[in-house]
């Protein structure tokens, strides 16, 4: 059974877990340039229409950290708000594949989306601080991650 004590314990702090959330409008096309059209057509269905078509992605981060001993806070949210607002600025209202960078050589998966927003946040955070990003292309569609490599 789990204690609680109200002596404090000098050598360990608590952990918590904040999280921010923020959306974006964005376009893409899935498509592989290994492949032929026809393969894409096969793979992608509807997806990989040359036109591309679009999404509002909903995007959730999580800091772990413990608190700072001045605030009383992993990190103050007004700034978590900011620093995700300053990445994902640069995708709102693009076509993915065709206007940033990181999609004109890794697919627009929502995976890779989740990957890219990890690889942005992770450059204006704190060192080891993200914990996880969650994007949502759907209502039923949601992809993790936690910037682990196997």
């Amino acid at each position: 059974m789990a204690h609680s004590s109200s002596k404090p314990n000098t050598r360990s702090a608590p952990v918590f877990y904040v999280s921010r959330k923020e959306t974006f409008s964005a376009g893409h096309r899935l498509v592989n340039p290994k492949l032929s059209e026809e393969e894409n057509w096969q793979l992608f269905g509807k997806c990989t229409n040359p036109n591309g078509h679009g999404h509002n992605y909903r995007v959730k981060i999580t800091l772990r950290g413990k608190q700072d001993p001045k605030t009383a806070m992993v990190m103050h949210l007004s700034k978590v708000k900011e620093l995700l607002k300053s990445v994902l600025e640069p995708l709102d209202h693009k076509n993915l594949h065709m206007d940033i960078d990181f999609f004109k050589i890794n697919m627009s998966t929502t995976e890779n989306t989740a990957r890219y927003i990890w690889n942005e946040m992770d450059k204006v955070l704190p060192n080891g601080i993200l914990y996880e990003v969650k994007v949502s292309s759907t209502d039923n569609n949601t992809f993790v991650y936690r910037g682990e490599v196997e």
